[in-house]
């Protein structure tokens, strides 16, 4: 096709607006991806993928699966399955059982389709996926056991529900080919004997590699995927269909295996697969053609349903007999299960390659995944809030703060606000840092905050506002922006910079909608030289007899005051231009330098 970079450079461009918009409007992006896809695709026939990549279109889509799975494998760590309670456990194993077993049975008796396709799309759209989850759950506020429930079924199910769709693709791959069911069932078992064992071995030697640091840090991402992408060559290459099943098995392997640092690979494939799905996404969606928009009537309208409105109910009520959730809280679990990139892209390779090998139905598995994502994301979308408002299962206003660092500032602040009864988590990537938190009883999360990891791990329930404590200025500001959209304005702040006068304007420019943290010259390193001085966070009373002012003149001004707690329990943080005023009966929070022994006798009644 002519002017083919000229067509890939404007896929790529349209990708980076359709991730803007999903930013923006707090959607999944799989959503406004698939969207842009079937507009210059088959609404408009200006995309042709077949066309543009040729022969290069199914290894194209076939190394980029193996590529989300080995991403996703990488996630599942057993740790993660056995500390998230029998509800989790059940909906990740008999669950998928309960909703794989319904939609083979709707997808053969409703579109007509053999019980082999059938079973590949029932294994297909068990799938629901982190990625599609966790902005859902980001803007309904729901329970917390029940954001937790959901969110740790979207990671684990991600894994096992594509290792589930492989196995099941292997074996109907193969039964194609071979009739006679005890033949199918020997090359079968040599499918999954290969890809365990390949996957396994190559595990388990690369680990020991990245372990023991025979390659230099630098390169352990770069050779993890190398790796990763010749083990699912040469499976491939041992016998067909069997590379998926061993990148799934080769994450899973190097995730679960002690000592391996997978968290700088994990951060890396983040990237990678953001530029691959993508892309990937919109080539799939142009790929559909309108015969196949058209043949989307009411049968697969009515498979939709029931996946939603039948399997997902009774596999909730299957899988919660018996975990204390009343109603009320089962009908959520039961609602909420949008489907995702996953499920979208194991689709469209398992369709290229059964309708490559002449297999009837097997058109029929990409219109029917792409309805039930678009279905479930949209209804799911646009219903979820209202249905939790009368389910009455939110939790109330969030009032917790996410503080940027772990370091001696960030604790010492940390410490005080646990004390009073908030909910307080820290973040940071120094792991020095996050052990002294740990040590001191705080909870942290180890990582990027803004990265893909941290948006499927780090626990925002309960949190409602950021306070950017971290001694790097590019992250507090970017951390600003992004949380922004989640937290709302107005509890997000900014941190003074000790910088010159043109980077301050151009900070005033990018974030002065945010709120300045505390006050114009509480800079990081300001705070951090006061505690490094022996400044201490404490808390006093306000009373009729000892004001605000009072307070100051006896520290001999040498205060920061950060935080009001009113006689109700409301917490006011402290901003730059506008006065805390606390009244009789509030309790003012400030980080305060030693005082001279005349001061100690003046003060009033204090914590620390």
């Amino acid at each position: 096709m002519e002017h083919a970079a000229l067509y890939l450079s404007l896929i790529g461009l349209l990708a980076l607006v359709c991730q803007w918009v999903a930013w923006k409007m707090r959607l999944p992006a799989i959503l406004p991806l698939l969207i842009a896809g079937l507009l210059i695709g088959p609404a408009s026939g200006v995309l042709k993928p077949d066309e543009l990549l040729g022969d290069l279109l199914f290894p194209l889509v076939s190394l980029s699966v193996a590529v989300i799975l080995f991403e996703g494998s990488l996630t599942l760590d057993y740790k993660d399955l056995r500390g998230h309670g029998h509800t989790v456990s059940r909906l990740v194993t008999w669950g998928v059982l309960v909703t794989g077993l319904i939609g083979t049975a709707a997808a053969h008796w409703l579109l007509g389709v053999s019980w082999q396709i059938a079973a590949v799309a029932g294994a297909v759209l068990v799938v629901t996926g982190p990625t599609v989850v966790t902005p859902l759950l980001q803007t309904l506020r729901a329970k917390g056991n029940l954001t937790q429930i959901l969110r740790w079924e979207g990671i684990l199910i991600d894994p096992i529900g594509a290792l589930l769709a492989v196995l099941v693709y292997e074996f109907v791959a193969i039964g194609q080919d071979n009739g006679a069911a005890s033949h199918t069932l020997l090359l079968f078992a040599k499918t999954i004997g290969l890809g365990f064992g390949v996957g396994g071995v190559g595990g388990y030697i690369w680990g020991r590699v990245l372990r023991n640091y025979w390659l230099p840090q630098k390169l352990h991402s770069f050779g993890t995927l190398m790796v990763m992408l010749a083990l699912f060559a040469a499976s491939n290459t041992l016998f067909e269909e069997s590379g998926l099943l061993t990148v799934t098995v080769l994450g899973i392997w190097l995730a679960n295996m002690r000592g391996v640092p997978t968290a700088p690979i994990i951060e890396f494939k983040e990237t990678l697969s953001v530029l691959l799905i993508s892309g990937l996404f919109i080539l799939l969606a142009a790929r559909i053609s309108s015969e196949q928009l058209m043949a989307l009537t009411w049968p697969y309208w009515l498979m939709l349903a029931i996946l939603m409105w039948v399997a997902r109910p009774l596999s909730v009520w299957v899988c919660t007999i018996g975990s204390g959730l009343n109603w009320r809280e089962k009908a959520l679990l039961a609602w909420l299960s949008p489907r995702g990139i996953v499920a979208a892209a194991v689709a469209s390779l398992f369709a290229i390659k059964l309708e490559k090998a002449g297999v009837e139905g097997a058109e029929t598995l990409v219109p029917i995944t792409f309805l039930v994502i678009i279905g479930t994301v949209v209804i799911q979308s646009l219903l979820s809030q209202p249905i939790v408002r009368l389910l009455k299962v939110s939790e109330p206003p969030p009032t917790g703060f996410l503080i940027l660092g772990a370091n001696p500032v960030a604790r010492a602040i940390a410490r005080v606000l646990v004390d009073l009864g908030f909910t307080v988590r820290l973040t940071d990537t120094s792991w020095d840092a996050v052990q002294e938190a740990r040590m001191a009883g705080l909870p942290v999360y180890y990582g990027n905050p803004l990265s893909e990891h941290a948006i499927q791990h780090l626990e925002l329930t309960g949190i409602g506002r950021l306070l950017p404590l971290s001694p790097y200025r590019e992250l507090n500001n970017l951390a600003g922006l992004h949380f922004e959209h989640i937290l709302g304005h107005g509890n997000v702040f900014r941190l003074s910079e000790d910088t010159g006068k043109q980077a301050k304007r151009q900070q005033d420019k990018a974030l002065g909608h945010l709120p300045l943290l505390f006050d114009q010259e509480a800079s990081y390193a300001k705070l951090a030289s006061l505690i490094a001085h022996g400044g201490e966070v404490r808390t006093a009373s306000i009373t009729d007899n000892f004001s605000m002012a009072d307070y100051e003149a006896a520290h001999g001004g040498r205060l920061i005051p950060l935080f009001v707690l009113s006689a109700q329990g409301k917490l006011r943080v402290a901003q730059a231009g506008s006065a805390l005023a606390p009244k009789a009966g509030d309790r003012l929070v400030s980080l305060i330098l030693p005082d001279s022994p005349e001061m100690e006798r003046r003060k009033p009644a204090e914590t620390v």
